[in-house]
């Protein structure tokens, strides 16, 4: 039996479409119009299926090409969301608050069983929850359930790492239920202890071998297609930068130290490590407002990636600045994981498809977490 299809808006590098991957759902059709993030999806897959280009091109026409081609059974994606951010200043005129209508566009289309949208928080209460209200209306008017949209954790989903984003996920018949929460936190440390220490090292190498076997599921989960390590570069700092990494203690920051080191950074959150016990800081589109629990540097894009549950086989390419923008503007793919697991479950109860559609690589596992 085919695996259920999904389109993927929005995509970056695909992180949300890997969750429904490893859940047993096939992308067969993504579009994103940062070319770095197109060029990377594309080479973790089997097919080139994404494409590079602004979703504002894509015609009808081809959506209903797509629809005749496939049963397209769910469409995911995050827009933009610099927009709607509460980092920073809030625009409601900002053009990039006003492409959640190109996904609507396409869901009115296509006409998929479920939609998820993902997006910043900020989200919510914009103009007054404005964009919120709509989002309910528009897809409503056309037929969908809308569950209650939920902020929801990665760290609360088996991610080491707290970031919180908000999620609207509407089916066409009944009521979507939100996965569990997983009462086990996993920390920077579970999450990066069996990756070499790049303070050690002296010479720069495009790959490395693990320092250790698995440690735990985790560790195990990211490395189960991987026998090598790549994205795995220590960042060059200043030795001033260094001196004073080297003073903040394990979960601290520049505040922990004497005064006269605090305006060394005009950003306030500057110098902040990570704590090795708990989840990580959001990993965001920069890398340089946080530092490794133990080691005198910033995290690299491997470690960013490993902190956003993305496995060790998958392989950012282009500038580091560009990978680890990608990386931080990813969804979780674990997060992804478990809203899919519920989908499939949803949408496959008490049909005759094949059991290695409704497994998967993290169900083996059992994530035991």
């Amino acid at each position: 039996m085919n695996k259920p299809k999904i389109m993927d808006l929005f995509s970056g590098v695909g992180g949300f479409s890997l969750g429904f991957e490893m859940a047993g759902y096939e992308t067969i059709f993504a579009i994103d119009f940062w070319k770095d993030a197109i060029a990377t999806y594309n080479l973790n897959r089997k097919k080139d299926i994404a494409v590079h280009m602004d979703i504002a091109n894509l015609t009808n026409e081809h959506l209903r090409k797509l629809k005749e081609e496939h049963d397209i059974e769910g469409i995911i994606g995050g827009p933009p969301c610099q927009g709607f951010s509460t980092v920073g200043t809030r625009d409601i005129n900002d053009e990039r608050n006003h492409l959640y209508l190109e996904y609507y566009r396409v869901v009115k289309e296509i006409m998929p069983k479920f939609f998820v949208i993902e997006n910043v928080k900020g989200l919510l209460t914009l103009n007054n929850g404005m964009f919120k209200e709509d989002i309910l209306n528009r897809f409503g008017e056309l037929g969908y359930k809308i569950s209650d949209p939920q902020v929801l954790n990665a760290a609360d989903y088996g991610v080491p790492q707290n970031r919180q984003r908000v999620f609207f996920v509407g089916v066409l018949d009944g009521h979507f239920e939100y996965p569990e929460l997983d009462e086990n936190k996993v920390s920077t440390l579970e999450a990066l202890s069996d990756l070499p220490v790049l303070d050690k090292i002296e010479q720069y190498n495009e790959v490395y071998n693990y320092s250790c076997d698995p440690q735990n599921s985790y560790q195990s989960i990211m490395r189960k297609n991987s026998n090598e390590i790549l994205n795995h570069n220590q960042t060059n700092h200043t030795q001033q930068t260094i001196d004073i990494i080297s003073m903040v203690p394990d979960g601290g920051s520049i505040k922990d130290l004497s005064p006269e080191y605090w305006q060394v950074r005009k950003y306030n959150k500057a110098f902040q490590r990570m704590n090795s016990q708990l989840p990580s800081h959001t990993i965001d589109t920069g890398h340089r407002n946080y530092f490794h629990y133990s080691e005198n540097r910033v995290p690299s894009v491997r470690e960013c990636a490993r902190i956003q549950s993305f496995p060790d086989d998958f392989v950012f390419i282009g500038t580091k600045s560009s990978q680890y923008k990608q990386v931080g503007n990813a969804v979780p793919p674990l997060l992804a994981y478990k809203i899919a697991q519920k989908l499939l479950t949803r949408f496959t109860t008490n049909t005759n498809q094949d059991d290695d559609v409704v497994s998967s690589e993290m169900n083996q596992l059992q994530l035991n977490l």
